[in-house]
């Protein structure tokens, strides 16, 4: 179970700021006690993070130019050990983590995970781009060998995350008179839980339309396309850790580097990101690019094809930094990155820039040895089994199974230094712009449950009893 990663925690005081929509957070505070940890506190943003976690919490309402007063008070006050986060590029998350920084204070990131299904990743000091793993491959070929960790299958998740989303967004809307500024990277309102019943629209909708294409992609079109995978449009991997800043951008570098240098034969194909479904859709973009640069009839755009089924029929594999790019390697499917990526290595990826990738890739297939090593290496110090959306069977109250060996420390207390970001290209490749900074609505006000402006002063607790932010039981089962 993961409860030996939670004893890392025992005795210490930990915050934990903002999590995935869901009850996953209360579930994480719930295995930390269980974990011996000293006090668990909690900091609420918006009303969705209210409606999943409200006993004991602290509802910040301020502004974001509030947070970072209200939160190196409350660093000091409440004698923090470790702070825990999901998302290292969330405004108010980098405010967070400048803070530890400074303070020499661990933290440690939630993230989806960099192994698809069944994992989520559970990482100190940052992660994708912002992560600490070794960029170095003689490290990870030196690694002795290591027996992969058995996993639970995760299974299906949409229905669950589409329940939680929408219940965060509507709690998000209905509480704006006590958060009215909302600290959220998506706008919190009603209308966006809608975009899930678009996306569930959508997906029966592609499925009736392309109910064809996959046979063509297996058939006489295998070993003769390239597939593209997009990533989602508010996706900071791409705002963040790219020079692209928008998919929209990547997509027209994408197909203009393929009219002009892949072979005639050959078929570009873009993978919409399931995630992304209800939110964008890039069919005019794609059609427009195909007649300006004279590839038509070589151009295609899916959406909810069987992934591992493209990757084993792909001549190779475009990625600007999205997890499919490790997919893509499992199948040994020669792959680019075109941003930062912690797969990015020699041995493992093509390095020759995008414009020889199209006709020199198969001379670079990834190292199966360096791809195993660098697999079980990355699971076996950032994964947990399981999912945010759903508890596993067996799991420990986090609803997560397995994870890092309890001899990991805790943390460093001094952070890596950040990297410096790749040029958007390497040979033959421009920058194509700054990346966009990250967005966030924000409003505020106090709600009658606790809502604070500051932190209150509270009364010394009575011996035996634990102090009211530790008092964290879950909204929901």
């Amino acid at each position: 179970m993961a409860s030996q990663v939670w004893s890392r925690f025992s005795g210490k005081r930990v915050l934990l700021l903002q999590g995935p929509v869901g009850p996953f957070f209360a579930r994480v505070a719930r295995a930390l006690r269980d974990a011996g940890a000293a006090t668990v506190h909690k900091v609420n943003f918006s009303g969705g993070d209210w409606y999943f976690y409200r006993d004991g919490a602290i509802n910040f309402t301020g502004s974001l130019d509030d947070w970072p007063p209200f939160l190196a008070d409350l660093l000091d006050r409440l004698g923090i050990d470790a702070i825990l986060l999901f998302g290292d590029c969330r405004q108010i998350h980098e405010v967070a983590i400048a803070q530890a920084r400074d303070r020499r204070l661990p933290y440690w990131v939630f993230e989806e995970g960099y192994i698809r299904p069944n994992y989520v990743t559970f990482e100190p000091h940052g992660v994708n781009g912002n992560s600490a793993l070794p960029r170095d491959p003689a490290f990870y070929a030196a690694l002795p060998d290591a027996v992969a960790r058995p996993e639970q299958e995760v299974g299906a998740t949409f229905g669950l995350a589409a329940r939680w989303a929408m219940l965060y967004y509507t709690a998000g809307t209905l509480a704006w008179p006590f958060f009215r500024h909302r600290l959220h990277h998506r706008s919190l309102n009603m209308l966006e839980g809608l975009v899930w019943v678009r996306s569930y629209w959508r997906k029966l909708h592609y499925a009736r339309a392309e109910a064809g294409v996959m046979p063509r992609l297996t058939g006489r079109w295998s070993k003769k396309f390239f597939l593209v995978a997009l990533q989602t449009s508010g996706d900071f991997q791409v705002r963040k850790h790219s020079g692209f800043g928008s998919v929209e951008n990547f997509i027209t570098h994408v197909a203009r580097s393929f009219a002009a240098h892949a072979p005639a034969e050959t078929w570009l194909v873009f993978k919409h990101h399931p995630l992304d479904r209800g939110y964008t859709d890039y069919a005019a973009l794609i059609e427009r690019l195909g007649t300006e640069l004279g590839i038509s009839s070589r151009i295609k755009y899916i959406h909810d094809q069987h992934l591992p089924t493209l990757l084993g029929h792909a001549r190779g594999v475009v990625v600007i930094n999205s997890t499919v790019g490790l997919s893509a390697l499992h199948h040994q499917t020669p792959t680019i990155t075109l941003g930062k990526a912690i797969y990015n290595l020699p041995g493992l990826t093509f390095q020759g820039g995008l414009q020889h990738f199209w006709t020199d890739c198969e001379q670079q297939r990834p190292q199966l040895s360096l791809y195993w090593q660098f697999r079980n290496h990355v699971v076996e110090q950032t994964q947990l089994n399981g999912s945010f959306y759903k508890p596993l069977p067996g799991s420990d109250a986090s609803g997560l199974v397995g994870g890092p060996p309890p001899a990991l420390p805790l943390a460093e207390t001094e952070p890596p230094a950040a990297r410096p970001l790749p040029e958007a290209g390497r040979a033959g490749r421009e920058p194509l712009g700054d990346a966009l900074g990250a967005g966030v609505g924000v409003e505020t006000a106090a709600l009658p449950v606790q809502a604070v402006a500051a932190p209150p002063s509270r009364p010394a607790p009575r011996q035996g009893a634990r102090p009211v932010d530790m008092e964290v039981q879950p909204s929901l089962p």
